[in-house]
């Protein structure tokens, strides 16, 4: 164990490996467009594929779309290690984000490769299919995969089913991707923060406690529409104003709820949008997160209360109906304090947080135990051309991925 521990990433090749995915689809402006199932994402697949296949993995897909490179262990029908992320990306991405956790697992078996080295688990690096937009991939293999069709927003609005097939994945027999414990006895992701905590805080790691739970509301004002010059402001009943006291409330409720919530009003419509003309309707999104489903529910509650006062007091209907509710999944603390350790031994500073967005990682974690690392973005950008984290810090989460499986190699035996 001792020497293994000393083993650590080739940094050069593992920033070259993910310069090298970054050409496949980039843009004149720098950007990456990779989009789930596109011909640049089924090009970065088959070369992800014959890395793998040179690093010594077996390689599969399974029915959701997603490339598992198996790199066998000396008992090969024990539960497997598995790390991973995505290689899609945005409209207009950068290189690092989902990239960084595929490349650094590859990394990891490299080294295992070159060293001759064998875990006693078998190993498996898996990119997960469409993580940007329905992600399909990772909610197969958790078993949660919605199964009508017609649920999935693809980014070309092409049927899942011809996506799927597209990518060497089966629509009709999606169950056969579902995993479980008795399968993967844990997934360690590693990720850019996508957010300017880390830097802001000059840390070099961040321990993921847990990645939040989502829901996602709409909210209608009802009003009524008048001339703006000829209604006294005692008689009116304007809706935007209406909006403006919940919007407020909103921000009220996050920021005094004990825990660390966060709340956003992102959209808002007006009707008749008319500068003349006192609003007559609104509708605004709500979006609201944290580790803790409890506090979300009771956040909803609170901001109902405050709905029915608001509404008597403005004589408006205010109504607000559920969009989207994803559950919150923790960390397992056995693999934050290995984490921990792991940085520990190595030097680097840390600091445990919340993740804020979802990550593959969180439908894994559903069903067995997961662990998340995450390196600094510089400034907290990601989804862009001017995403970056720098060499030495894609390196030292590697190693940080590379020491905690090692442990957990032990751990889980």
């Amino acid at each position: 164990m001792t020497q293994t521990l000393s083993l650590t990433v080739n940094s050069d090749r593992l920033n070259q490996t993910l310069a090298d995915l970054a050409k496949i689809g980039k843009q004149a402006d720098s950007t990456i467009k990779r989009l789930a199932f596109s011909p640049e994402d089924l090009t970065a697949r088959q070369q992800l594929t014959e890395w793998m296949k040179a690093a010594g993995m077996s390689v599969q897909i399974d029915a959701g779309g997603n490339i598992i490179g198996r790199y066998s262990g000396l008992a090969e029908d024990a539960r497997a290690l598995a790390t991973g992320s995505h290689i899609d990306t945005v409209f207009s991405g950068g290189r690092f984000d989902g990239s960084l956790g595929v490349i650094a697992g590859l990394e990891v078996v490299r080294v295992l490769q070159e060293n001759k080295i064998r875990l006693h688990h078998p190993f498996e690096v898996i990119a997960f299919a469409d993580e940007e937009r329905t992600m399909i991939g990772a909610k197969a293999m958790s078993g949660t995969a919605p199964d009508d069709p017609k649920r999935y927003d693809t980014v070309n609005d092409e049927p899942i089913q011809d996506c799927l097939a597209r990518a060497g994945g089966d629509w009709e027999n999606l169950h056969s991707a579902s995993r479980s414990r008795a399968d993967i006895a844990c997934f360690v992701e590693l990720h850019v923060e996508q957010g300017g905590v880390l830097e802001a805080i000059e840390r070099d790691i961040g321990v993921v406690e847990g990645i939040v739970g989502q829901q996602r509301h709409r909210i209608t004002i009802e009003g009524r529409s008048n001339h703006a010059g000829t209604t006294p402001m005692n008689m009116r009943r304007d809706a935007l104003t209406t909006a403006s006291h919940l919007i407020l409330a909103i921000e009220d409720i996050a920021k005094h709820f004990p825990g660390d919530p966060v709340a956003t009003v992102g959209t808002l419509q007006i009707w008749p949008n008319s500068i003349n003309t006192v609003p007559g309707a609104v509708e605004l999104s709500l979006d609201m997160r944290d580790l803790s489903q409890a506090v979300i529910d009771h956040m909803i509650e609170q901001l109902r209360r405050k709905i029915e006062t608001v509404a008597v007091t403005t004589r408006t209907r205010i109504r607000i109906r559920p969009e989207l509710q994803v559950e919150p999944t923790l960390a397992a603390e056995s693999v934050q304090a290995t984490i921990v350790e792991s940085c520990e031994e190595l030097g680097f500073s840390y600091t445990h947080l919340p993740s804020r967005a979802s990550h593959d990682a969180q439908e894994i974690g559903r069903f067995t135990d997961m662990g998340m690392i995450f390196v600094p973005s510089k400034e907290g950008i990601s989804h862009s051309g001017d995403e970056y984290t720098s060499p030495e810090q894609c390196a030292q989460g590697a190693n940080v991925l590379l020491r905690s499986l090692l442990k957990l190699d032990r751990f889980y035996r």
